[in-house]
């Protein structure tokens, strides 16, 4: 029988898959943010976003991380009081950035003139984990009208950082999405007169496929039974999705009858619905 020394054996243990899974996670710190406004470089252009990190958490271990991302027109300050993702974050425990696009206005359509707002989440991305302890398997996007067009971009071109999207009044497809399966949650009002259910609204390019043909692509990209189902509800809030995608990527519509082109709080809290969807959701 042949007999190896004991360093060899311990390496041989320190490089098997048992030991790798004894062994405990890097320790991880996380401080409290109350809603900071943070710059950094991007694209060679200065940017701004809001950090808010719930002092409840401190000390914990890896945080989910919420992009919050205005409308057109909009502004951090504004958003956060908007959707009221911070309060939610201060009960549930999880950070958010709201992001702020140049001149209040995303990049998307992409136009090769103006900013690139997807590299700008990126760098966002990477000066948050250098920051803040940032699961990066729970890291969501949501937004409101032009920014839940952005938050639809980062699901097809960031899908390998972005786990879940959530776009509100301003769901799109910008297929074909290289990567993997997103699961997509959208809040949608039948009156929007701003962004019409039906679509086919004449503003360049922004707003041309109907909210049901942006689902199907999404469907499509999760490779879900082709079948749009609708649940059955009493009431002006009504759900409709695909089942069976590949590896659970659901895709799901909250159409609110009547609705126009909001946030809502009252037939269903966007805020806390978007959370839900992303608690059960990590990156697979």
């Amino acid at each position: 029988m042949r007999l190896f020394p004991a360093a060899t054996l311990l390496l041989l243990y320190a490089l098997s898959p048992l030991a790798s899974a004894q062994a405990p996670a890097a320790a991880c710190t996380t401080t409290p943010v109350a809603g900071e406004l943070r710059g950094l470089t991007s694209g060679g252009q200065k940017r701004s976003y809001r950090l808010f990190v719930p002092a409840a958490v401190a000390g914990r271990e890896r945080l989910p991380l919420v992009l919050d991302l205005h409308g057109t027109g909009g502004n951090t300050s504004g958003r956060s009081k908007e959707s009221g993702f911070e309060a939610l974050a201060a009960r549930e425990g999880f950070a958010v950035a709201t992001l702020q696009a140049q001149d209040s206005r995303w990049n998307v359509p992409v136009a090769s003139t103006r900013a690139d707002d997807v590299q700008y989440v990126s760098d966002v991305l990477d000066d948050v984990a250098a920051r803040s302890c940032i699961d990066p398997a729970r890291v969501y996007a949501t937004g409101f009208s032009g920014g839940g067009r952005m938050s639809s971009l980062l699901g097809c071109r960031l899908n390998g950082r972005i786990a879940a999207i959530a776009p509100v009044g301003g769901l799109r497809w910008f297929g074909p999405c290289p990567g993997r399966a997103v699961p997509v949650l959208t809040v949608h009002g039948l009156a929007d007169p701003t962004n019409p259910y039906e679509g086919h609204a004449d503003r360049g390019g922004e707003w041309v496929e109907s909210v049901p043909e942006a689902l199907a692509g999404w469907a499509s990209h999760n490779r879900c039974q082709p079948k749009l189902t609708q649940d059955k509800q009493a009431g002006p809030l009504q759900t409709l999705r695909y089942a069976a995608c590949e590896g659970g990527a659901e895709v799901k519509l909250l159409r609110v009858d009547g609705m126009g082109h909001l946030w809502p709080h009252a037939e269903i809290d966007a805020t806390e619905a978007a959370w839900q969807f992303f608690k059960t959701h990590p990156m697979r």
